[in-house]
């Protein structure tokens, strides 16, 4: 999926959080955007999923102008082309392992259990699927999450800082999931993050600061 952000600017009242911020991600294009606490990163990728307004500028995902939709559509949209991986998992606790996966698709009136089972296979949790959230470990958590966001064939992936709760190790293994999903799906995937060695794994690192994107 192509995406094109041009000229977007973000305001809480009179305060600018980041103006003039225009990039274009490549279909199955990795591109990481670092920048300093605040500067609005998260902010960012929320505008890019539909999930956030924005003050100025537009967002266009294969020709879908974003700006254009009211929330049903960005709902419907977003429901359809993108998957979102947290840096606090969020995965539903009263739901096991198979369930919390099985979400997007059910949303979509897709139900499949074969994907649902491929997916787990493909993060490395094979045999998991009824565990309960609270028995996994955070790094088995977050691949529950990375499964959840890819088991509906979207076409863009944002994450939000993915490995900022798990220890070095951890996070190395969760972002070689990661990728490797991503380029087996042939996903875009962009990345917000603070940690220097997941951001040396993309395409291309973009610096976010509050006058725009370098």
């Amino acid at each position: 999926m192509s995406l094109s952000v041009q000229g977007l600017a973000k305001r809480y009242g009179n305060a600018t959080v980041f103006q003039d911020v225009s990039l274009d991600v490549a279909p199955g294009e990795f591109v990481a955007i670092v920048g300093e606490s605040g500067v609005g990163k998260s902010t960012l990728l929320n505008c890019m999923a539909g999930l956030d307004d924005w003050d100025a500028g537009h967002i266009r995902l294969d020709g879908t102008a974003l700006d254009a939709l009211d929330d049903t559509g960005r709902a419907l949209w977003r429901r359809q082309h993108v998957g979102f991986v947290f840096q606090a998992f969020h995965v539903l606790p009263h739901l096991d392992v198979d369930q919390n996966v099985a979400l997007p698709l059910l949303l979509l009136q897709r139900p499949d259990a074969d994907r649902v089972r491929a997916m787990l296979t493909a993060v490395g949790l094979d045999g998991l699927g009824t565990r309960l959230p609270q028995q996994l470990s955070g790094g088995q958590l977050q691949r529950v999450a990375i499964a959840r966001a890819l088991v509906h064939r979207p076409r863009l992936l944002l994450a939000d800082e993915p490995t900022g709760n798990l220890d070095p190790s951890t996070a190395a293994k969760v972002m070689d999931v990661l990728q490797a999903q991503c380029r087996a799906s042939g996903a875009s995937l962009v990345l917000v993050t603070h940690s220097d060695h997941a951001a040396e794994r993309a395409d291309r690192v973009l610096r976010l600061t509050a006058h725009g994107m370098g």
